[in-house]
């Protein structure tokens, strides 16, 4: 059973995606498809990204040239799972090549030793309790979480986060609606995951 809110904004998200008709829409996702998922790759979908999910799974279409991901919309059924373990990964993989490659280092890990492979594997170590993060599209991110619902929608490239969205639905009107590039000062959104708001 998910909440109230987070059937609410995840209703309104698939309604807005629907309209903007941009993509296919197939049925939504059935709980036993959920469960399968979330057994498989090891997280809970956030209630509004559920409840998006549940109204209809969007489509992948022809890739366009310079686009990252050849499918931007995670391919929940039928995908590879290589591919959506890579997706699901690559929010922390990015964090570890900015301590690798940019001198990244979070202070609450501690100083940081000086030997680079050290240095890697206590990150590694640190970043295994971190909020897992759920692809939406491209390397957009919802945190997971049964029980949640109402996060921003996160921009995820290495150790550059950014707000891509005050939530799910205010994401799609910012990404495929004429909202881009927001400049309203009531467009205040605040990330309450751990970690990744200190990254913002």
């Amino acid at each position: 059973m998910i909440g109230e809110e987070g059937t609410r904004l995840g209703a309104a998200a698939a309604r807005r995606l629907a309209a903007s008709g941009r993509f296919a829409i197939e049925p939504g996702l059935t709980d036993t498809e959920f469960a399968e998922i979330e057994d498989a790759y090891g997280f809970e979908f956030g209630d509004d990204h559920r409840a998006f999910l549940a109204a209809g799974v969007p489509v992948n279409g022809t890739p366009r040239q310079g686009q990252m991901w050849e499918r931007p919309w995670p391919e929940w059924r039928g995908g590879d799972p290589a591919e959506l373990r890579q997706r699901l990964e690559w929010p922390v993989e990015g964090v570890l090549f900015d301590v690798e490659s940019n001198d990244f280092w979070y202070e609450a890990w501690g100083e940081r030793p000086a030997a680079a492979e050290a240095a890697l594997e206590r990150a590694r170590l640190c970043l295994r309790d971190v909020p897992a993060l759920v692809p939406v599209y491209s390397h957009r991110y919802l945190p997971a979480g049964r029980g949640t619902s109402g996060h921003p929608v996160l921009s995820v490239w290495q150790t550059d986060i950014i707000y891509y969205g005050l939530d799910l639905d205010d994401y799609l009107h910012q990404e495929f609606g004429n909202g881009h590039g927001h400049t309203d000062a009531s467009w205040d959104p605040r990330a309450t995951v751990p970690f990744w708001r200190d990254l913002l």
